[in-house]
């Protein structure tokens, strides 16, 4: 249900164009990654929402930030009430600006005050110093990035299944992390995280986390018990330091190939596309919050039956958001007769090419699996 009132604002005549479509087609698609990752989480574990910042979408793709308050009720329900905040979302942006500029007129006079005391050898000695260092530094990261990459799982190709993957980080190394393994002659395991943040810290919970899901998974553990295993990590890592505090986003799928089953758990990562033969497709959406932000949460995993030609796309939110909405989806379904290995390159061109539309994001670390049952 949708009232006048919104109607107006978002200048359609009447609700009919809403009606049986999902709540995500009124927003922009930042705020549609921000809803998947906490205000579905939020609702689940707390039933109500208070002044989340949201940006909707006009018919004319006119954007109109608001202030949502929701409530989940005891008939499955779930109310919404949208405030406008045009007046103060310019006003906080002026302020903004406004402090910006104080500092860094600020800092321009701190500089040049130092710049006037520093003495000119001493200026030769600090450039000196500052390009050993940033040598080192950068070939001390070239390492690290080549064994962060070295740690990734190897394609998977045989008459059951078939699995590839892509992987690039947005700087010299990742945030994002993957492995698929087959555990079993009949089940097999792929797990994808994607830790908050870019750069040093995040790669080196990335590489611990790949640790211990290494291991947890080679032991046959339930999907439960992986992610649950990975979020007390979290918990006690930052346990003492809210400061350098991280989580991490998560899918987590486990494939019997001998059932043909899948039981997957969601943990606040983007919705993993899981195409049937035929074209239908559908989501595995988040079942749980991220890993490392709420204590004592029950991971819960759920089960599905497919079918042989059955494929599946997970990903990171640096590929997500580098498309229009539903682009993903429709390169699935344009390369549905191609082998895998095509889909992979088409998806792969449109992540790379900067002259093609998909080109208007490339500032995250970008990861996709593809799966072929």
């Amino acid at each position: 249900m949708i009232n006048k009132t919104l109607l107006n604002w978002l200048d359609y005549p009447s609700s009919e164009h809403f009606m049986g479509n999902h709540f995500n087609m009124l927003l922009s698609p930042s705020s549609q990654i921000f809803c998947q990752l906490y205000l579905v989480p939020l609702i689940k574990v707390k039933h109500t929402v208070e002044e989340m910042f949201l940006t909707l979408h006009t018919v004319m793709k006119e954007e109109i930030p608001i202030l949502l308050n929701a409530s989940f009720h005891d008939n499955h329900q779930l109310t919404c009430v949208i405030f406008p905040i045009r007046n103060r979302s310019a006003l906080e942006d002026a302020l903004i600006n406004a402090r910006k500029m104080t500092e860094d007129a600020y800092l321009e006079k701190e500089l040049a005050l130092l710049e006037l005391e520093r003495k000119q050898q001493d200026l030769l000695q600090a450039n000196l110093i500052n390009t050993k260092i940033m040598r080192e530094t950068e070939r001390d990261l070239q390492i690290a990035k080549k064994i962060q990459e070295t740690a990734l799982t190897k394609d998977i190709t045989n008459d059951n299944i078939e699995i590839l993957s892509y992987y690039r980080a947005s700087k010299a190394l990742s945030g994002d992390i993957f492995g698929f393994y087959q555990v079993t002659p009949q089940k097999y395991a792929i797990i994808l995280l994607d830790v908050m943040g870019h750069g040093i810290s995040s790669a080196l919970i990335t590489m611990s986390l790949q640790s211990m899901f290494q291991k947890l998974i080679s032991r046959e553990a339930a999907p439960e018990s992986v992610l649950q295993e990975l979020d007390q990590y979290l918990h006690d890592l930052f346990q003492n330091n809210q400061d350098a505090w991280h989580y991490c986003t998560a899918i987590y799928l486990n494939i019997d190939i001998s059932t043909q089953t899948i039981e997957y758990i969601n943990g606040g990562h983007p919705p993993a596309i899981l195409q049937e033969e035929n074209g239908a497709q559908h989501e595995l959406g988040a079942t749980n919050p991220p890993l490392g932000t709420f204590e004592n949460i029950l991971f819960k995993s759920r089960t599905l039956h497919y079918e042989r030609g059955t494929r599946i796309l997970l990903y990171t939110d640096g590929v997500s958001e580098a498309f229009e909405l539903n682009t993903l989806n429709h390169l699935l379904n344009e390369s549905i007769s191609s082998p895998l290995a095509q889909t992979k390159e088409i998806i792969q061109s449109a992540l790379e090419n900067k002259e093609t539309i998909y080109s208007n994001y490339n500032n995250d670390d970008q990861c996709f699996i593809l799966v072929k049952l």
